[in-house]
């Protein structure tokens, strides 16, 4: 389920979209493309200056004469450059604006996609498409502008200056032409699969990588590291081996150069020979002749050359507008009742692939009311937090229903969701900037009396010893909250946002035996008077809920009080004994 590829169709609409985008692109487009004529017919001039002084030198014409060659062969350099440069600087100025509004543009259409679509795709796949594949091809335009437009140009302007000088000089492109024209065509034909072969390679490893790094207390713990080290060495072989193939196909391009470019110089010379031969040239003029043929070698090499560079950053432009194409559709507003807090789930299955074949949830029944606290319980893989994200609406059920004040979740808008549920992760992030910043997400307007109110409400007593208060710098460039901290901090916004619904996926998993107490008061104070769907990382929360769930591969078990489940002496009956033994050997 990665991101879809864009086609030629999509990349040249967005590419267009958001070159229009750039103020007074058009214009300076234009100014860009007469300095680069201007720029390539003076560079052109040069090899023709030089062939007039070969012919004064000849027919020893007089020093006035040779000065002025001379001097307008320094001229024509001079303007040459700078013409050519002030043109790439115009066009990489637009180029720079574009790729950093598709990169904008990416962000955004990423931030706006739902939860599940990332997932499915993986987070890999994303991650690589906004930093690798937006490096490459930033790289890809500034190595390739500069060489395309002074090749473009040069090769045209030298073709004109070729035919002026004698219509002979047409066979070198007659004769030389199907050899670059086969050797393109077959480049063409053969990278653009391997090059995004490569990127998706490139995806898959960064996956992997950062699948083991945000679960290497899980690999510890079940002494996968030697299994994890081979998978990513799975994924990074691949890489190098899928580039290889790219770069063996710009070794083959070299070859093909090379026959053309003896073609060219070969032919030429024959030309040279027949029109000086015949009177029709002077040797400065033919002389002048080869030296574009042989100035044109640089620009041919260099277009041919670039082809690598293009196309590994089509692949990327490719991949990135294959996000940007395809925005998420908005939800429209329903016209849903007030905020009330009940939830039912009604037969619900879901699975993880389309064949179906991967069940994670399967027929599960349940049901919470205002101000009731449901807690789920179970093995790791019982499916316990797919539960979570289908109250939450980050995914849709195969099967069944999934209803929150009697309106199934996916159809519920943006806003009308926010106003009913929120979602209380065991992963927590701190924003960078000030406390109040991140506590002002969930109610912008909120009073600083307010955000105090909610700080101590978590029992977040270390706030009243920052010296810098509500003004504290938090986050990767300020101070570093420990993770129980960052846990009350995420509870605290949910107490701003009082939504009628809070799902609380383990969001205590993190306190630590030394800090759970708080933390278990502070998820307890946030559930109260809501509906709330608690994933229990510890069963003294379950023992507080007023109804335990008990899961088992996806289907639910056993349903009942806490009291019930242990009189029942089934499944949580030998959890809960586990779980006081454990706790009394401490």
């Amino acid at each position: 389920m990665r991101f879809p590829l864009a086609t030629v169709g999509e990349v040249r609409r967005e590419v267009s979209k958001q070159v229009r985008s750039v103020p007074g692109a058009t214009l300076v487009g234009l100014i860009a493309l007469v300095l680069l004529s201007l720029g390539a017919y003076a560079n052109v001039m040069v090899p023709r200056l030089l062939g007039s002084i070969v012919d004064i030198v000849i027919e020893k014409q007089g020093f006035y004469e040779l000065g002025w060659a001379t001097g307008a062969l320094v001229m024509a350099a001079v303007f040459g450059a700078g013409a050519s440069a002030a043109g790439f600087f115009l066009v990489s100025r637009v180029a720079e604006r574009v790729i950093a509004n598709l990169r904008e543009s990416m962000v955004g259409t990423a931030l706006g996609l739902p939860v599940h679509r990332v997932e499915e795709a993986g987070s890999g796949d994303l991650v690589s498409r906004s930093t690798d594949d937006v490096s490459e091809l930033s790289s890809a335009v500034t190595e390739t502008i500069p060489v395309l437009a002074t090749s473009a140009f040069t090769l045209v302007a030298t073709a004109i200056a070729l035919v002026a000088l004698d219509w002979q000089f047409l066979f070198v492109p007659l004769v030389a032409f199907p050899v670059y024209f086969f050797a393109a065509r077959r480049y063409l034909r053969v990278a653009p699969d391997r090059y995004a072969g490569e990127r998706s390679a490139m995806a898959e490893r960064a996956r992997r990588i950062l699948e083991a790094i945000h679960g290497r207390e899980t690999v510890r713990a079940f002494r996968m590291e030697d299994a994890t080290r081979a998978n990513i060495h799975e994924a990074s072989y691949s890489v190098v081996t899928r580039g290889f193939a790219a770069r063996t196909t710009m070794t083959t391009l070299q070859v093909w150069l090379t026959v053309g470019e003896f073609l060219t110089i070969a032919t030429g010379l024959v030309v040279a020979f027949i029109t000086v031969a015949s009177g029709a040239l002077s040797v400065g003029a033919v002389t002048a002749a080869m030296l574009m043929l042989i100035r044109i070698r640089g620009p041919i090499m260099g277009v041919m050359r670039v082809l690598d560079t293009i196309q590994s950053g089509y692949a990327s432009l490719a991949r990135i507008v294959g996000v940007t194409a395809h925005p998420p559709e908005p939800v429209p507003v329903f016209g849903a009742p007030d905020p009330a807090g009940h939830v039912e789930m009604r037969d619900v299955t879901f699975a993880y692939d389309e064949a179906g074949e991967n069940i994670a949830v399967e027929n599960v029944d349940l049901q919470i009311s205002p101000g009731e606290t449901v807690a789920l319980v179970g093995a790791s893989g019982a499916g316990k937090t797919t539960v979570a994200s289908l109250a939450a609406g980050l995914r849709i059920p195969d099967k069944g229903h999934v209803r929150v004040d009697g309106v199934d979740v996916h159809k519920l808008s943006d806003a009308e969701r926010v106003a009913r549920i929120a979602l209380v992760s065991q992963d927590v992030y701190v924003f960078s900037g000030t406390l109040r910043d991140d506590l002002t997400l969930a109610a912008p307007n909120a009073a600083d009396a307010e955000l105090i109110t909610a700080l101590r409400a978590v029992e977040a007593t270390w706030f009243e010893y920052l010296a810098d208060g509500l003004d504290t710098v938090v986050g990767a460039q300020g101070m570093q909250l420990e993770p129980f901290e960052a846990q009350q901090l995420a509870l605290a916004r949910i107490l701003l946002l009082d939504p009628a619904v809070v799902i609380m996926d383990e969001a205590t998993a993190e306190a630590g035996s030394k800090n759970a107490g708080n933390l278990e008061k502070a998820a307890a104070t946030v559930a109260r008077d809501r509906a709330a769907l608690v994933v229990a990382h510890r069963l003294d929360q379950a023992r507080a809920a007023d109804q335990v769930i008990v899961m088992e591969h996806g289907r639910i078990i056993e349903c009942g009080t806490h009291q019930e489940l242990v009189d029942q002496r089934g499944t949580y009956a030998t959890m809960w004994d586990a779980w006081q033994e454990g706790r009394n050997t401490q």
